[in-house]
């Protein structure tokens, strides 16, 4: 179903016509009313919609969105308000990147990227994919390093790696950090680094580990060696080079030259940010067309934790790294006023912020209905709610997490729009 183009006032409206129309999956659309009180506590409504809107099924986006992260909301997410809300040249904006996976969807359908997160892992995960190098480049560029050349050898993550793939990792991490150092790293070694931190561990062999938990995350040493003596498991050796190569194929599936053409169009473009989502001077008033984002959720992830392995082999101290997670919902309400203060300025007059907050405590928390006056407080119009209702994926029943028990079973995505006086 059609929506109107850009610059026409009717826009918000086709947007609810088409949700309410929508059945490409087979199912219609339940229309509902989301309540929330306005800054005098009075009642206010918003239109919901409840569909599935896009597809459950693995591997429905490009290639290059298949980097783990965990709590990340699929591709179909962003493109499905990118494609209905802008048009080609205007800025897509992520105020909490993760793994860039608004970013990348942005740039490619021909939108300026723009994103932040106060994690430093998340531009080593998103820069590389808005300007991905050949395979060609790749193999040269391992070629070229020395994987015998550690100088440091962290003998506590045996638990993970085979002594030789260790050497191998612990090499190449001493090469991107030289290479980081002086200011020479280029597309190529970009790459190795992500699919470094991507093949670091995992539970299949092809993955540097031995088995561990879901790629998104890393568990601690001492879990790890639980987990071995429980599998009757030892570290066998990786091909370090051979699993980026490997890797390096799948993501590059569909990167075609019209692909690589619109990307280079528009990377040279892009704004990664590494600092807190609602101080963000570098991007200028008025300039968003779009924001999509998902926040922290209420202490329900710890990112610091699960990512400690990626930030040794980046040279981050993981402790360092001040994450907005806040364990109570005063306080998460407090945070997300912040940052919507400032994408009201960021966004032009007429912009959209989609903003996806899922479920949390067994659903008995609808974030939604604690960022509805938080938007509203900054100024931003309420336009709806869609809840977009499906399956868990694959990565959840990794956890053995049943549906509607523990996490979040549905994306509910709050939608604000800019006023344009």
């Amino acid at each position: 179903m059609g929506f109107a183009p850009a610059g026409k006032p009717n826009r918000p409206q086709a947007l609810a016509d088409e949700l309410a129309a929508f059945r490409e999956f087979g199912q219609a659309t339940r229309r509902l009313v989301t309540t929330f009180p306005d800054a005098d506590g009075k009642a206010r409504e918003v239109p919901t919609y409840v569909n599935e809107f896009w597809t459950a099924r693995q591997r429905q986006a490009s290639s290059l969105q298949e980097i783990s992260y965990r709590a990340c909301f699929k591709p179909q997410l962003p493109r499905f308000f990118i494609e209905r809300l802008t048009q080609p040249g205007e800025v897509v904006y992520d105020p909490f990147m993760g793994r860039g996976t608004t970013v990348l969807e942005a740039a490619l359908l021909g939108r300026v990227p723009c994103g932040c997160d106060i994690n430093p892992l998340s531009v080593v995960l998103t820069r590389p994919r808005l300007r991905p190098p050949s395979l060609e480049d790749v193999t040269e560029r391992l070629r070229q390093i020395d994987f015998a050349s550690c100088d440091d050898f962290p003998e506590d993550l045996l638990v993970f790696f085979h002594k030789d793939t260790l050497r191998a990792i612990a090499s190449l991490r001493k090469y991107l950090l030289a290479r980081r150092a002086d200011n020479s790293l280029d597309a190529a070694d970009d790459w190795i680094c992500l699919l470094a931190l991507n093949r670091l561990t995992g539970h299949s062999a092809g993955f540097f580990s031995v088995y561990t938990l879901p790629p998104n995350q890393a568990v601690s040493v001492n879990s790890q060696r639980k987990i071995n003596a429980q599998r009757n498991q030892t570290p066998s050796p990786r091909d370090v080079t051979r699993l980026i190569e490997k890797k390096t194929r799948i993501l590059l599936r569909d990167c075609d030259p019209t692909t690589r053409r619109v990307l280079a169009a528009v990377a040279p473009q892009a704004v990664l940010l590494t600092q807190p989502a609602a101080c963000t001077p570098q991007i200028e008033a008025q300039s968003v067309s779009l924001v999509v984002t998902s926040p922290p959720f209420l202490n329900v992830v710890d990112y610091a934790t699960d990512n400690w392995l990626r930030c040794w082999f980046l040279g981050i101290d993981a402790k360092s790294v001040k994450l907005t997670v806040p364990k109570k919902l005063d306080a998460w309400r407090a945070a997300m006023r912040e940052v919507f203060h400032e994408l009201h300025r960021v966004l032009k007059p007429g912009g959209y912020v989609a903003f996806e907050v899922g479920e949390v405590h067994a659903g008995k928390t609808k974030l939604e209905e604690a960022v509805l006056p938080c938007g509203v407080a900054v100024g931003l119009e309420p336009v709806l709610v869609l809840i977009n209702d499906q399956q868990f994926t694959k990565t959840a029943n990794c956890w053995g997490v049943d549906n509607m028990a523990k996490g979040t079973n549905t994306n509910r995505i709050v939608l604000f729009r800019r006023g344009k006086g």
